[in-house]
């Protein structure tokens, strides 16, 4: 607003006393002060209030005023109720510095001032603002100048004074505002619950912004000494849905973002709930971007699913992955090994397709919770069909062979902080269940690695709970005793448990497989089974120590045993 309007505003008391040819300059705040040095509390732009407490002689007045003028206040508003009138040395160092100087009669309070300053100040912000959205959705809308979300939430930081952020349904921060004085960012915790209250309130059908109030789990500013999600105090958060307006709520609702404003909304004018739901919007032309940008890496991973699934020649399936792996691996030296994850999204009834769903939150779910914005996601590959979505995860080729059964995707991990806010969008008529292969190194161990998966899953599912999964490791003992697994799964089972083995005979003639054989046969009799192999017992100690290491597995342990018994058995 302009110092122009305090003029016209009768009620305020105001009366010019000088500066009249400044009253274009403009208002961006407002305070309130009698201190003799206030220079550390101004930043530009005020429209000082001030009872003259300070003054004790009329030097004064020229230092005071000084300070104003060089900190750059917009003008000076001095009450009555302490002098009776405004000094003239007052009047004479405002004009001397060219600073507006207004007196305020006794009868009206500093507070009904700044009342009316804050408020028509707050208006004309949010009006700018929400032309300055406008603009910046054109843009966005038009290519990729307008900065993304970021830019935006500056905005409503620096002009709003909100602390705005973009989650994702799990909770992982997509985007938050760049200001450097902005304060900390969510904790993992506390987006998580967010998140969490923003499913949940969601599938109430309640419309938007949803407030919910965290009790311990603030996100302070930095110059309070407190960080978000610390246990200190509490705070009110309102949570914008960021969606396709008329859309089936359960066929986007576990793959949309969301804004988490840090302020109560229930009191905000009209104007701006308009604006915030303008910058969803806007948010919501950047996904559709975002979007589109990963449609070659699910085509990628459509062709390999299909081209396993058809039973494709694996020359033809490696000469797909070469394509691959340098889109979701930029970069890299070697060919890299590769995981397989399932994921189904299952409604009660039936008739609404969970595949697309579950495409975007493995897309989601296979990025670490830690990392910020989008980008991560680039490189995991994604396809879809019907209620299934199949995930292609490239994996860096392990420096020693020991370590490829301990890198990788593990199923009890991948769900450890999304599990509870997807288990309140999903409410009480959803599943989510996902199934983990183990890592293959080649082509040929795709379609394995594919139904092992898929039995994970179907693990998965047989447990109670609204998300669940599972991992190859669990296929390991008891549930290859079911005679429904399938061919390939066994395969895969035999090949991960006797392959580095036989490898190793054949470039060491070392008989580890014989060996392995005539040590279950005698019950892990040592003696008997050295006697029958005609070996030392040192000899015996050092081959079993030897595929121990190979295999990760412990032959003192009956489970391992028995894993080794029904490996040898299906070879």
């Amino acid at each position: 607003m302009r110092l122009r309007a305090l003029l016209d505003t009768h009620t305020l008391g105001l009366r010019l006393l000088g500066g009249e040819e400044e009253l274009d300059r403009t208002v961006r705040g407002v305070m309130t002060t009698d201190l003799r040095d206030p220079s550390r509390y101004l930043s530009g732009g005020e429209l000082v209030l001030t009872g003259l407490a300070w003054r004790r002689e009329p030097e004064d007045s020229e230092r005071f005023v000084r300070i104003l003028a060089t900190a750059g206040v917009a003008g000076l508003a001095a009450g009555e109720a302490e002098l009776g009138s405004v000094p003239d040395d007052l009047v004479q160092a405002c004009l001397r510095h060219r600073l507006p100087l207004f007196s305020v009669v006794e009868d009206v309070s500093f507070a009904s001032i700044t009342e009316h300053v804050v408020r028509q100040v707050s208006s004309e912000r949010a009006g700018d603002l929400a032309a300055v959205v406008d603009r910046h959705r054109r843009l966005m809308t038009s290519g990729p100048t307008g900065g993304g979300p970021e830019v935006v939430l500056d905005l409503l930081g620096s002009d709003l004074d909100l602390r705005a952020w973009v989650l994702s349904p799990t909770g992982r921060q997509i985007a938050g505002s760049t200001l450097a004085d902005s304060g900390p960012e969510l904790s993992g915790e506390l987006a998580a619950r967010l998140a969490g209250e923003h499913l949940a309130a969601a599938r109430t059908g309640r419309r938007g912004p949803h407030r919910v109030t965290i009790e311990g789990g603030g996100a302070q500013r930095l110059d309070e000494g407190r960080g978000p999600g610390d246990g200190s105090g509490s705070a009110t958060f309102s949570l914008f849905p960021i969606r396709h307006e008329g859309r089936d709520l359960r066929r986007t609702l576990l793959s949309d973002w969301l804004l988490a404003v840090e302020a109560d909304a229930g009191d905000w004018p009209d104007e701006r709930l308009d604006l915030l739901h303008g910058v969803t919007q806007l948010i919501v032309v950047e996904r559709d971007r975002r979007d589109a940008a990963r449609t070659v890496r699910r085509r990628l991973a459509q062709e390999v699913l299909e081209l396993v699934q058809t039973g494709a020649p694996p020359a033809e399936i490696a000469a797909r992955l070469r394509v691959a792996a340098p889109v979701l691996l930029p970069g890299l030296g070697a060919a890299p090994h590769w995981q397989i994850v399932v994921a189904r999204v299952e409604w009660e009834d039936g008739d609404v397709p969970g595949g697309p769903v579950a495409q975007s939150l493995l897309e989601e779910m296979l990025v670490d919770p830690g990392t910020f914005g989008p980008e991560p996601s680039d490189r995991i590959a994604v396809a879809h069909t019907g209620d299934e979505a199949v995930a292609l995860v490239p994996l860096p080729v392990p420096d020693e062979p020991d370590e490829a059964s301990t890198t990788g995707l593990h199923a009890d991990e991948l769900l450890s902080v999304v599990r509870e806010p997807l288990g309140r969008g999903l409410a009480d008529d959803g599943r989510l269940t996902v199934g983990v292969s183990a890592a293959v190194h080649s082509a040929e161990g795709l379609r394995g690695a594919l139904e092992e998966a898929r039995h994970a899953r179907r693990v998965a599912a047989a447990r109670p709970g609204r998300v669940c999964a599972a991992g190859h490791e669990e296929l390991a003992s008891h549930v290859l005793l079911l005679p429904f697994v399938p061919d390939d799964v066994r395969r895969a089972f035999t090949a991960r448990l006797l392959d580095p083995l036989r490898d190793y005979d054949r470039k060491h003639r070392a008989e580890l497989i014989p060996t392995l054989e005539a040590f279950l046969d005698c019950d892990g009799s040592w003696t008997r089974c050295a006697s029958r192999l005609h070996l030392h017992v040192n000899t015996l100690r050092y081959r079993v120590g030897r595929i121990e290491q190979l295999t990760g597995r412990d032959l003192a342990r009956l489970e391992d045993k028995l894993d080794f018994f029904l490996a040898l058995r299906m070879s």
